[in-house]
């Protein structure tokens, strides 16, 4: 106010909370997205079926995909999206978990601004606890992969993953494909194992079990042979890759031709013709029996190569065209000119087959595969499409555990201990933010507490159990919640293991998440613009 006069800064109807008003609402909305994820929670975890804007139906209890899937509209609440989108991208699994620690850090931050703790203070101890809890998980609780061990952990690190999904019966079969196909694309870059999972491509066709899904050494492609004179089967493959159509390019100015009389017609059309043989001339010569092409290629074409006997395909995506490349050791080309035979992708065997209703073409037997396909199949198409969930879920857990080499036990197992030791920590830190520490000890309980809930066992005794297992012994620090009778039990044993990347990123998202939204004291919300007032921007109707 000046002198009476009302100044307003900000636009007529801009909707403003601040002070405890705006954290109360973000903790509000933050919470009821980790209270939606939370019965999704572990291999007993109940499933939410989601229904889009189209009618269109997804069945699933992969925490990332209903989170997607729902229209969130409050801001507070799309920040904890975003927490299991980075989890997803960079673990594949662990988002339930980052979204219900999120949700756990922000209750009990609540707790302590009751209590008149400053919101700074909170996130500084939140941080302290954090640092500490990832010390721990490095030095005390994870477990390096050895050599003898390896096959065993990354199977039982797989079928961990999917132990959620709603694919339990098969879960030993699909983890198992999974292993090797992320095997067959790792590669050891000095001392470093790097394994791009973006070389596994997930092909689904409905029909079928679940058991019927297969690895193929090599790459499917979504598409069948371009002219039913084509072989349907070409052993001994030479592949030429080409990313430019095998078509005449139309001008790309407007041009007219002005024809006389009916023989320059011909001529046209027989220049037409003998620049379509020359391209099958090319590919002829330089030994090439496939083509698969990324753009089009023309009738005329194809009949010229089915009668060579070439198997060719047209229009696929680039990024099975790379694929193939890496699969079959070929280069792909620009123009059909520059076609060499050192150029050519080999493989044994190129076929088209029947799967379900369509066809498909196999290109196997490549000398070194280093892009491999999973081929999934299932009775309906929600089903297949939990199964590639699943399985994305799979290739990217063991491909961090190739990478980092260090493991931990699942089952709420490390997370207990680390509550147990950061609540011993919490009394070494002086000054008020030992409580926040204190908090973060208790959220991290949310986890078992989650688990046991949801296998429908007593949560209360389960983390009594828990906790007493973890005395600081090293067997003790491997105990948490066996699903199966609802005692506590060693994961090792039980083979529940996790890749420590899941669990240091979800604690630090989580953090990230929880102190970017404790730290907000003022929500400033311009409305939202209506359909224009009559008359234009003015508003003037005339």
């Amino acid at each position: 106010m000046l002198q009476g006069t009302p100044i307003l800064v900000l636009r007529e109807g801009t909707e403003r909370e601040r002070g405890k008003g705006a954290t109360g609402g973000n903790i509000a909305a933050a919470r009821a997205i980790a209270d939606a994820v939370r019965s999704t929670l572990g291999p007993r975890g109940m499933d939410k079926m989601l229904v889009d804007s189209m009618g269109d139906i997804t069945i699933t209890n992969d925490g990332v995909t209903i989170l997607k899937e729902v229209d969130v509209e409050h801001p507070a609440a799309k920040m904890i999206v975003e927490v299991a989108k980075t989890q997803d991208q960079q673990c594949g699994d662990g988002t339930t978990t980052a979204v219900v620690i999120a949700g756990e850090l922000l209750k009990r931050a609540e707790g302590l601004l009751e209590q008149s703790i400053h919101p700074t203070v909170i996130t500084r101890g939140y941080q302290l606890a954090l640092a500490e809890a990832e010390k721990m998980l490095e030095k005390g609780i994870g477990v390096p992969v050895t050599a003898q061990n390896r096959a065993e952990i990354l199977t039982a690190v797989a079928a961990t993953a999917m132990g959620s999904k709603g694919v339990f019966g098969s879960r030993e079969k699909l983890a198992q494909i999974a292993v090797k196909a992320v095997e067959a694309i790792a590669e050891q870059r000095g001392e470093k194992t790097v394994a791009d999972v973006s070389l596994i491509k997930l092909e689904k066709r409905h029909g079928g079990t679940i058991d019927d899904t297969q690895l193929i050494e090599g790459v499917i492609l979504d598409k069948e042979r371009g002219h039913p004179r084509m072989p349907k089967l070409v052993n001994g493959a030479k592949i030429a890759l080409l990313n430019s159509a095998l078509e005449i390019k139309k001008t790309e100015i407007e041009s007219k031709i002005n024809i006389k009389s009916p023989t320059q017609i011909q001529g046209f059309l027989d220049e037409e013709d003998r620049t379509f043989r020359k391209m099958v001339e090319q590919v002829k010569s330089v030994g090439a029996n496939v083509v698969v092409c990324q753009k089009g290629i023309d009738d005329v074409v194809l009949h010229y190569l089915a009668k060579e006997g070439i198997f060719a395909v047209k229009q696929v995506k680039e990024s099975d065209l790379q694929k193939l490349a890496r699969a079959t050791g070929g280069k792909i080309v620009t123009g059909i000119r520059e076609l060499a035979a050192n150029d050519l992708g080999h493989a044994a065997q190129v076929e088209e087959r029947k799967i379900g209703e369509e066809h498909m073409t196999f290109v196997t037997g490549a000398k070194n595969p280093h892009a491999v396909s999973i081929l999934i199949r299932g009775g309906t198409e929600h089903v297949t499409q939990e199964v590639e969930r699943s399985l994305e879920d799979a290739v990217k857990v063991v491909s961090s555990v190739l990478e980092d080499g260090i493991v931990c036990p699942g089952g709420g197992a490390t997370e207990i201990d680390l509550a147990v030791q950061l609540r011993q920590f919490a009394g070494t830190v002086g000054g008020r933010e030992q409580l926040a520490v204190e908090a973060f000890a208790q959220a991290l309980e949310v986890v078992p507490w989650a688990l046991s809930e949801n296998g429908g066992y007593d949560s209360i005794n389960m983390l009594i159990a828990l906790r007493s297992a973890h005395d600081g012994s090293a067997t003790g620090r491997n105990v948490g919640v066996n699903l199966s009778d609802g005692t506590a039990a060693d994961m090792w044993k039980l083979k529940v293991i996790e890749p420590l990347r899941v669990k240091r990123q979800a604690l630090s998202s989580a953090v990230e998440v929880a102190n970017l939204v404790l730290r907000i004291d003022d929500v400033i919300a311009s409305k939202k613009s209506g359909p224009a007032p009559p008359g234009g921007p003015g508003g003037h109707a005339h």
